[in-house]
């Protein structure tokens, strides 16, 4: 069994925090698989999908009086008739035990949990696979995690089958979105999923989309909702200050997964101008699980400049982050014109480099170019520095 500790010290984290763990991410990102890794002397493992669970858990009481393990794993625990009620007794009358549910949605996205555990629980979101676990994956190349994506049984295959990434897309509409969001037209959403696939990275315009696939904006609007709350795509907002011709309400759309990306556009094979998108889409998951805290978001003027993530840390410490393929191709020209609207803060390039940080400086300004550990580490660096 792969070893993803990162993700199993988020858990041991969370726990800390609360009793109970909303364990969150897409159909077949490895949800089961990392909490089975727990160990089954330390964890009891429960399936949702099998009907007898439900008269096992019909007496919440009694069932958490009874068990002989100190972390207890409810798998797609929205299965349940009253899943918020089993996990609600779970939190205030045994606080000593640990609980882990798994589920592809947020808590609020599900009709089952009108009590969304507030105050109980912790989000931990589990992310395709990251730029810094490949070698835990039978030492994959940044290639084939680009090309593949980061779901571990399309990671590990040894090649890329179109019948995955389409029999994926089948399921994910009838075991999750029919289920939690009772949407009858299965030709609509999924043309706006894979209109949304192809779009990947690039801005979202509501009135447009819903003309060009013909369906109401109503629609496309309930549609990217639940798209959101079962984390298949990010929707990254936009940053402004003081509404200096900067974009103020149009978000960029962020699919989860490089390998739908590249399968719904058709690039196959890769060509050497299809990387920066895709590490675009690799540095965003990595963002996302290593700075949860952080509300990630994009800056753009409308001359088109723009600055791929942007980190406000604090009021005036403003970060700016930059992706690209290849380092040398960085123009400084939008990053100028940002920092001279949020002069505080510091500006990373993130690239797929294999060394260690290092600082240069281009038209005045500093910049920290480094790979995306780089980046996390220099988070760690900077909190330090804070106490």
């Amino acid at each position: 069994m792969i070893n993803r500790a990162f993700w199993l010290s988020c858990l041991e984290k969370s726990w800390k925090e609360a009793s109970v763990v909303w364990l969150a991410g897409v159909r077949r990102v490895g949800k089961t698989t990392l909490v089975l890794s727990l160990g089954e002397n330390r964890a009891r493992y429960i399936n949702c999908d099998l009907p007898a669970v439900e008269d096992m858990v019909r007496d919440p009481e009694l069932f958490y009086r009874n068990c002989d393990r100190p972390i207890l794993i409810f798998d797609e625990v929205h299965q349940l008739r009253d899943p918020a009620r089993l996990l609600k007794i779970g939190a205030d009358l045994f606080p000593h035990l640990r609980i882990v549910a798994t589920g592809s949605s947020t808590l609020s996205a599900s009709r089952k949990f009108r009590d969304t555990l507030a105050g109980r629980k912790r989000l931990v979101h589990l992310t395709p696979v990251l730029w810094d676990e490949l070698q835990a994956f039978e030492n994959a190349s940044l290639h084939k995690r680009l090309f593949h994506g980061g779901l571990p049984q399309a990671l590990l295959a040894g090649t890329k089958s179109p019948g995955f990434y389409r029999e994926w897309m089948d399921s994910f509409f009838a075991r999750d979105i029919q289920r939690l969001f009772a949407f009858r037209d299965p030709d609509k959403f999924n043309a706006l999923f894979e209109y949304v696939l192809k779009q990947s990275g690039g801005l979202l315009e509501i009135t447009r989309t819903a003309g060009a696939l013909g369906i109401s904006r109503p629609t496309v609007e309930n549609h990217l909702r639940a798209l959101e709350a079962t984390h298949a795509v990010t929707l990254v907002r936009p940053f402004f200050g003081g509404g200096q011709k900067e974009i103020v309400k149009m978000p960029k759309v962020f699919a989860f997964d490089t390998g739908f990306v590249s399968f719904a556009r058709g690039w196959d094979p890769l060509r050497t101008e299809d990387y920066g998108l895709l590490w675009e889409h690799l540095v965003l998951e990595y963002l996302q699980a290593h700075g949860p805290e952080w509300k990630i978001q994009y800056w753009r003027d409308k001359a088109g400049r723009e600055i791929d993530y942007v980190i406000a840390r604090t009021r005036d410490q403003i970060d700016a982050i930059e992706c690209k393929w290849d380092q040398r191709q960085f123009d400084a020209a939008a990053l100028k014109v940002f920092r001279s609207y949020y002069p505080r803060g510091r500006n990373f390039i993130l690239c797929p480099i294999s060394g260690p940080s290092f600082l240069k400086s281009t038209g005045g300004l500093e910049l920290i170019v480094c790979n995306p550990e780089g980046w996390k580490n220099k988070q760690v660096d900077s909190n330090i520095l804070s106490v």
